[in-house]
């Protein structure tokens, strides 16, 4: 499927966003594991989540729909999984493959993985080695670094205190839910604080938690039971919007019901330091008891070059894309350091970046871990390719929005990977169809 966008003057309005995805997943996962039901609503009814529903399914555990967004997850209890019947499929979600190796690592049997062209190529061993250290048997392709992974758990697993090279939520939450079956104590130290809904919500389902500066720590035998979960809308999502606002809001743009947790606000940092104007109101609506919401209301700015590196890029690695559109746009060069991650998403976002980008004019230099943007660039329509990444493909779109003449956007199926309703919120706060999608 390819995307035809039309540049357009203007954007005004109010949006809401698909449920965020790294809560979507893990409620689906911690309800599995918990005894009694878990509500969820504002589940993200993205490919990604729903394959991570499917694999709760596989394992033994009752979903029920109730609506949009909503669902019912009759939880089995930690000892209650069963051995899937077939290979769960994954999908493009690396976060729940990770996360799924994690809860696989502590269960008797054996289970085997795989998802699509793209996940079957993103490196698994960052999880899978830790766990075998704790007693888990995973092979697969190259050494079990790459699906299809074959995992056989083990009960008790061992404790372990692990030192993460990189600041990974997944990593650590994979480690932490292996820590339900453990012998003693298991404990991440990361080099950055990751994001950290899995400590919310764990200790919200009755996990033993300790968190301190060094890292988290999760003791076995602390009960799990099933929960309220109200899921706010992504801030990944959300950037998209906040970017297109404060570069055509008029007279503003609102993006409603957002989640707002610290540990995922680099992205608000960035474009307050580039010279956005934000501003958070109340949102309406339900509320969570852990993890805090907002609307966020942007209007027209003159935006500036910025630089984006150290603590914060795991608290912004997904909203790199469109923040590289903003700094395109802005004045002066903006410097991205430090985010070597990129290259391992659903592609290797740094090359995407600078070729794709290059193409509508963009000044974009290439580093190891990041680039240089030199920013006062007038944009121009041109065919580009999402590489079937999902960020890509939407930030390309809003892109071609700012663009003098028409865009091209390839390979644009990978959307409905996190945002189904992307076109549709594009198109109401344009007031017009400029992005119209073709077979």
């Amino acid at each position: 499927m390819r995307i035809r966008v039309s540049p357009v003057p203007r954007l005004a309005g109010r949006v809401l966003v698909p449920g965020d995805k790294s809560i979507s997943h893990r409620a689906a996962l911690f309800g599995a594991l918990a005894r009694g039901r878990t509500e969820i609503t504002g589940f993200l009814e993205g490919e990604d989540c729903l394959a991570t529903l499917g694999a709760v399914r596989a394992l033994g555990v009752e979903v029920t729909r109730k609506g949009s967004g909503h669902y019912l997850v009759d939880g089995r209890g930690p000892e209650g999984l069963t051995e899937p019947e077939n290979v769960i499929d994954c999908g493009n979600s690396g976060t729940g493959a990770r996360l799924l190796v994690g809860v696989l690592a502590g269960q008797p049997f054996w289970s085997v993985i795989t998802g699509d062209a793209s996940l079957r190529s993103r490196p698994m061993d960052r999880v899978a080695a830790p766990l075998r250290r704790m007693g888990a048997t995973v092979v697969g392709r190259r050494e079990g670094s790459l699906l299809p992974l074959a995992v056989r758990g083990a009960r008790p697993l061992k404790a372990i205190t692990y030192e993460s090279p990189v600041a990974s939520a997944q990593v650590k939450t994979a480690l932490l839910l292996a820590g339900l079956w453990a012998d003693g104590p298991v404990t991440v130290h990361e080099p950055a604080q990751s994001r950290d809904h899995t400590e919310r919500m764990l200790a919200g389902f009755g996990a033993r938690l300790a968190v301190t500066g060094e890292g988290v720590t999760l003791t076995p035998g602390g009960a799990l039971h099933g929960q309220t979960v109200a899921v706010p809308g992504d801030i990944s999502s959300a950037a998209f919007f906040l970017v297109a606002g404060a570069l055509m809001a008029d007279p503003e743009v609102a993006v409603a019901h957002v989640g707002t947790n610290p540990t995922r606000t680099g992205v608000l940092e960035v474009l307050d330091a580039m010279g956005a104007s934000i501003r958070r109101q109340a949102p309406v609506g339900p509320g969570s008891a852990v993890e805090p919401a907002a609307d966020l209301v942007v209007r027209r700015s003159r935006l500036r070059g910025a630089e984006i590196s150290g603590p914060e890029i795991p608290r912004l690695i997904d909203e790199v894309p469109i923040l590289a559109v903003a700094a395109a746009l802005a004045e002066g060069p903006t410097e991205v350091r430090d985010a070597a991650e990129l290259r391992v998403k659903e592609s290797d976002r740094i090359r995407a970046i600078a070729t794709e980008l290059g193409r509508m004019g963009a000044r974009i230099t290439e580093r190891p871990d990041g680039l240089r943007i030199e920013g006062g660039t007038r944009l121009r329509g041109a065919a580009v390719a999402s590489g079937g990444d999902h960020r890509m493909a939407m930030s390309l779109v809003i892109a071609g929005l700012l663009a003098d003449g028409e865009t091209v956007v390839e390979d644009t199926g990978c959307i409905a990977t996190s945002f189904p309703g992307f076109l549709t919120a594009v198109n109401d706060l344009a007031g017009s169809p400029a992005a119209r999608a073709e077979a």
